[in-house]
């Protein structure tokens, strides 16, 4: 699970938008990438993101 702390000061690399926690992913309220978490770290690079 990811800090609530660490969320706030995380943004999308992409667009620079807010993110949240959603289905076990860091996903993008802008753009809607969608950003894997393995072993409870954050895996915040444009070419591991999925497209919504």
């Amino acid at each position: 699970m990811i800090d609530k702390e660490l969320l706030e000061i995380l943004a999308c690399p992409a667009c620079k938008g807010d993110v949240r926690l959603r289905d076990e992913k860091i996903v993008c309220a802008q753009c809607g990438r969608k950003y894997p978490i393995k072993s409870g770290i954050p895996i915040m690079l444009v070419d591991e993101a999925q497209k919504e």
